[in-house]
Order: C-alpha cells, then structure tokens, then sequence
C-alpha cells in the first residue's frame, strides 16, 4: 500500500473512530434517562452510518436509515403500548439523529457532525431547563420568540448574497447584506440568550445581573444600580461591581463579533485589549464586591421586533457615517465616528468597523483602533451615568475603576500595535 492509500486509511479510520464517539455521547443522557436505547444502541448507529458512508454504498446507507426509522418508530409505539407514558418520539428522533451524524463524518464533514451532535445532547441534558421555560412564557415573550425565528431566518435568504453598494456618484459603501442582517440577528439573539438565563436563575447574585445583564443592555445595569444605591447607599460596592462586569459582558461581545465574522482573515489585534479589560473588570469585581448579595432585575421583553430594526437602521447609519468619514477625513474622521457610535452602541460600532474591514475599505490596525475606542467610549458612558448618583462614594468608586480599565485598554492596545 502506498503512502497515499495509508492517509486515505488512516483518514477513514479516524472518522469511524469520532463516529462512534459521537454516538456514544447521544446516548449518554439516553441510557441515564433509562430509555429502551442508550450507549450502545447510539455507538453502532453513528458506526453503522459512518461504515456504509465510508464504503460509499448509497444502498446499503439508504436501507440503513430506513432500518434505525423503523426501529425507533416501533420503540416509540412500545412506550406507548407497555409504559402508558404516552408517545414519545424523543428517542426515535435522537436515533435517526445519530445516524445522521454518522453521515456527516462519514463523509469527512467532521465540524459539522460535532456541532450537531453537540447540540443534540444539550437539548437531551436541559429537558427540564426547556421545559421550564417554555411553560412559563407569556404570550408575550412568545410572541417575541415568534417575531425572532421571523428576522432570523425568513428575512436573512432573501437578502441578496455578495457584496452591494451603497450611495451616490461622488461616493459610495459596499456592504454585505446578509452579514449586516446576521450580526443584527446576533445582537438581539444575545438578548433573548441573556434574558433567559436572567429569568431562569433570578438574582443569584451580582454576576448574573451585571455580567448577562451586560450582555444586552449595559445601560439597564447601571441604571439598576442607581436605584439600588440610592435605595441602600451600603450596596455600593456591590454596584461598583455589576457595572465593572457590565464592562466585562461588553468587552466579550465585542471581541465575539471581531473574530467570529472575520474569520477568513481575523482581527487578532483586538484579542489582547479586549481580554485584558475582561480579565481586568472580572478581577476588579472579584475583589470589591459582597458576592452574598441578590439584585433583582427587571428585564424587558426577551426580544423586540422595531428594536431590532432601529438597531440594524442605526448600525447601518454607522457605517456609512463611519466609510463617509473615512473617505473625506481621513483615519482620524473615522475614529471619531467609531468613539461617537460608542456613546450610543458599542456593539453598532463594532460591526460596522467588522463590515468595513471585510470589504477592504479598512486596515487591521484601522479597525481595530476603532472597535477599542468604541469599548473605551462606552465604558465611559457608564461612569457619566453613574455620576448622576448622589452617592459620592459611589461615584468615586466608580470614577477610579473607569480610570484604570482606560488605562488598561490604552496601554495593551499600544502593546498590541507595537508588535
């Protein structure tokens, strides 16, 4: 055997192998919920499917699936018929599931197939986490929940694919459609995301109101915090804190939305600066606060439709404010657009300097000073914010904790830049 036929062999050994590997963690929850199918069920499923994908005989791969459909189809009827729990097609779906997943990597879709089987568990793990929270919803929130699949995925095919320009004879923007729609997707789903977790745990605690509160709006956390130092001027150092994590959430959503849509060619710059004023933020408020104490929080609906919309209207007025600037000012034009923006959106700044940067209109360095003055500018807004307390220890605390994370920004940013 050639050298060619042993990495062909080592190749098809190794997606059999992650195969069954990954069928086995379908079945872990399986086989300790005590169904008819666990671990060894769900193994020789996603090896039986990697098998016939591997020899490339669409027969016998076709009868296979037929053959998993009709078994799961008969241990859902058992259920119903011997356990008189009712239907329940769990199981049955979960196989075909793993059968898939043997197909994937079976054909050499390897991050495919761990993604789906990933998933998969953590829907069998969190059955009653769902359940919970399905049941609780308002009608509402389920409305809203509606609303989201809607912008999510109706809207986003039918934008145009590709690169689109935008503006006048004199000057113009290219932008990706479907990309600008995805990242306002992202946002709200950040939200929706955060709203859940806020709902489902309460106010355990500062690290959930102030870090997932951050997530979606820092704002409504400093806002919370005024209200509770002024309602209890000792819960000082623990406001402190929730807003330091607010910065941290900030910090991390923007670092999210830099790497994960520049992937082709990523903006590593922002990875130091971005991280230091998370771990920065996190240390500061591991030290200071009174982690015993529960804030409570009152979010707003998990998603808003003409939200939504006014971010992506906005996000879209910032890019092509911040190319307008770019094209007639200079570099300085747009970096005081991006710092501007921040007021208002840090997250809006950030994509638009993302957009920008995947078009070629800007520089790595560009848009990375760009999205770092955006985190400064709303790291910032929260100390003004904080200043209109009329606790004087608060807005000390406050005013001096903002100083050192703008320094820690400033100087990994010149580290970062310098080589």
């Amino acid at each position: 055997m050639n050298a060619v036929g042993l990495v062909a062999l080592e190749g098809d050994l190794i997606r059999i192998v992650l195969a069954g590997a990954l069928g086995l963690l379908l079945g872990l929850e399986r086989e300790w919920s005590h169904k008819s199918a666990g671990i060894r069920t769900f193994s020789l499923i996603s090896l039986l499917a990697a098998v016939f994908t591997v020899l490339d005989q669409p027969l016998l791969l076709a009868i296979g699936g037929l053959f998993v459909a009709v078994q799961g189809l008969l241990l859902a009827v058992r259920g119903l018929l011997i356990e008189e729990a009712g239907l329940s097609l769990t199981t049955s779906v979960s196989m075909l599931v793993a059968y898939g997943v043997g197909v994937l990597v079976g054909t050499g879709r390897l991050l495919e197939g761990v993604t789906v089987a990933v998933l998969s568990s953590l829907l069998l793990v969190l059955k009653r986490e769902l359940h919970s929270f399905a049941w609780g919803l308002s009608r509402e929130e389920l409305r809203s929940t509606a609303e989201f699949a809607v912008l999510a995925f109706v809207i986003y095919p039918l934008l145009p694919s590709g690169d689109m320009p935008i503006g006048t004879a004199g000057f113009s923007v290219s932008i990706e459609p479907r990309v600008v729609w995805l990242m306002v997707v992202t946002v709200a789903g950040i939200g929706i995301v955060n709203y859940a977790i806020v709902r489902s745990y309460g106010g355990r605690g500062i690290a959930v109101t102030g870090f997932f509160g951050g997530l979606a709006s820092s704002t409504a956390v400093v806002g919370t915090m005024l209200d509770h130092v002024r309602q209890r001027p000792e819960a000082a150092s623990y406001a402190v804190a929730a807003i330091l994590l607010a910065d941290a959430a900030m910090a991390v959503r923007n670092l999210a939305i830099a790497l994960a849509f520049t992937i082709g060619s990523p903006l590593f710059g922002a990875i130091i600066p971005l991280t230091a004023v998370t771990l920065g933020a996190i240390g500061i408020a591991a030290i200071i606060a009174d982690w015993s104490e529960e804030v409570e929080m009152d979010l707003e609906s998990p998603f808003s439709l003409r939200n939504a919309l006014g971010f992506g209207a906005i996000f879209l007025l910032i890019v092509v404010a911040g190319a307008f600037a770019e094209a007639y000012l200079g570099t300085a034009g747009f970096y005081a657009t991006a710092a501007l923006s921040g007021l208002v959106s840090s997250a809006g700044a950030a994509t638009s300097a993302v957009v920008l940067y995947r078009t070629g209109s800007l520089s790595h360095d560009v848009a990375v000073i760009a999205i770092l003055l955006a985190t400064a500018s709303s790291i910032v807004v929260k100390a003004l914010l904080a200043a209109s307390s009329p606790d004087r220890e608060f807005r000390r605390r406050v005013g001096i904790w903002t100083g050192v994370l703008l320094a820690i920004t400033a100087i990994s940013t010149a580290v970062t830049l310098m080589y």
